[in-house]
């Protein structure tokens, strides 16, 4: 997928803000910790996860007040196993009500946490399903209407990890924070007290900060021990697309997608992320030096540097086989009813099929385990329009097409979110396997938050 900017400058539109090298001095990079379970054997799995206010030190001599899953800021990574039965307990100590989205994940509705399930200040939910999808990086993140842009920005973000037999047997960097290392992408601007002021920052159109995080971490760094290193990448903005490669033009691959594995690994030397789309990629270091340099770009601005620090042990190879993916054919494909969903306007008046969201209101209804065809459409604007990720609760879908053309590479993975161009068609294959009352919205979340959503009752 080409890369458009971020905003235009245009009359009536919002200013540009572009990322700047932040004159604070290198640190290395937060590794999130592992959440430590109630409870974990073959069948069940418990964990407690609470949204609560604090204050993190993410600028020299300033405490900065953050909001974050169990810590200050983001959260512990959460650890969920295909075919276990798992109980999540969320409390909410924030001052405001929250819900616990479980972005990715397939879980019926009532545990989906979307708009309809928030959960008061001092509160708590007991949550309860069996996972049953393969393995892939999903993420946690609060969904309640009008509010989610704001706690987002404020630092309520962490990473889930799925794990199956098949991810166990893989031949893959698997050492956390070693050579399996969690990159959260964000980008915010900071008072001169280095405070957060999301109103102050608002722009209806997709808030951007002017500093780029990864992990709560500015202009964080790596050092490296391994040939290998496996980067599990979330685009945890509000709204900033990301276009990402690496100083002189090195290549990497990408293994996975939002959902999943993909069949085999794809050799790129760009990557472009929009707002909650994941990747797994790998580079390779085993031609650097010892003291050798590699930093991860977005354009032209480092995000994150990686320090050969010794000679790269011996790793094997990338199988060239990570997984299989069912697929119907162009005929069976043909056969199915399709929907058709319109994207467009900017700032208040963006709308989906010209309807904006109403939490009363259910837009459409779809049958359990019955695949369709979804034909999502990015309309133009007299002012040229803007990338929309589109993201579907309660699923993972394959995309068939762009503007009519089959996808091809990392596309043919499997996603829960899709960047789509100005005037650009994508055309999904999707099924759910779990019933109740879903959403589907624009993932800018200023966009989301200003009613580029809607709902769909699975039964």
């Amino acid at each position: 997928m080409e890369m458009v900017n971020d905003v235009y400058k245009m009359k009536g539109m919002p200013v540009a803000i572009d990322l700047k090298k932040h004159n604070q001095p290198k640190r290395k990079l937060n590794i999130p910790k592992e959440l430590v379970p109630i409870k974990n054997d073959d069948t069940n799995l418990i964990y407690e996860i609470v949204a609560k206010i604090g204050e993190t030190d993410i600028l020299d001599g300033k405490k900065t007040m953050t909001s974050g899953y169990n810590t200050s800021i983001l959260g512990p990574v959460i650890r969920l196993r295909k075919g276990q039965q798992t109980r999540l307990i969320a409390k909410n100590q924030l001052n405001e009500s929250t819900t616990f989205h479980w972005h990715g994940l397939e879980v019926a509705a009532a545990n989906d946490g979307g708009p309809h399930h928030e959960i008061m200040p001092g509160q708590e939910e007991i949550l309860e399903f069996n996972v049953i999808q393969e393995a892939g990086t999903l993420w946690l993140h609060p969904h309640p209407h009008k509010k989610t842009a704001k706690q987002v920005y404020e630092g309520l973000a962490a990473l889930i990890y799925v794990e199956d037999d098949n991810s166990d047997q893989l031949l893959i960097p698997k050492d956390y924070g070693i050579d399996d290392i969690p990159l959260i992408i964000q980008d915010k601007t900071f008072t001169d007290d280095g405070q957060l002021d999301y109103q102050a920052d608002y722009q209806a159109d997709g808030t951007l900060g002017d500093t780029s995080l990864i992990n709560g971490t500015i202009n964080p760094y790596v050092d490296l021990t391994k040939g290998l290193t496996r980067l599990r990448l979330l685009n945890g903005s509000n709204s900033r697309n990301y276009r990402i490669s690496f100083s002189d033009n090195i290549p990497f691959k990408q293994i996975a997608t939002d959902g999943g594995f993909l069949e085999s690994p794809v050799e790129l030397t760009e990557l472009i992320l929009t707002p909650a789309e994941r990747a797994e990629i790998v580079m390779d270091t085993r031609q650097l030096a010892v003291g050798d340099t590699i930093s991860m770009l977005n354009g032209d601005h480092a995000l994150i540097e990686f320090n050969q620090v010794a000679m790269p042990i011996v790793t094997n190879e990338l199988p060239t086989t990570l997984n299989s993916i069912k697929r119907l054919s162009d005929e069976e494909v043909a056969k199915l009813p399709m929907k058709e969903f319109r994207l467009a306007g900017m700032g208040e008046t963006v709308t989906i099929n010209n309807e904006k969201f109403d939490m009363s209101v259910i837009n459409f209804e779809t049958k359990l385990q019955s695949p369709e065809v979804w034909r999502i459409i990015n309309e133009p604007s007299m002012m040229g329009g803007m990338i929309h990720p589109f993201h579907v609760h309660g699923t993972q879908f394959q995309i068939l097409s762009r503007n009519g053309t089959p996808v091809s590479g990392a596309d043919k993975g499997w996603k829960d979110t899709v960047g789509l161009l100005p005037k650009e068609t994508v055309e999904l294959l999707i099924e759910f396997k779990v019933p109740g009352v879903f959403m589907y919205h624009c993932h800018n979340l200023e966009h989301e938050d200003n009613g580029m959503m809607g709902q769909f009752l699975v039964k």
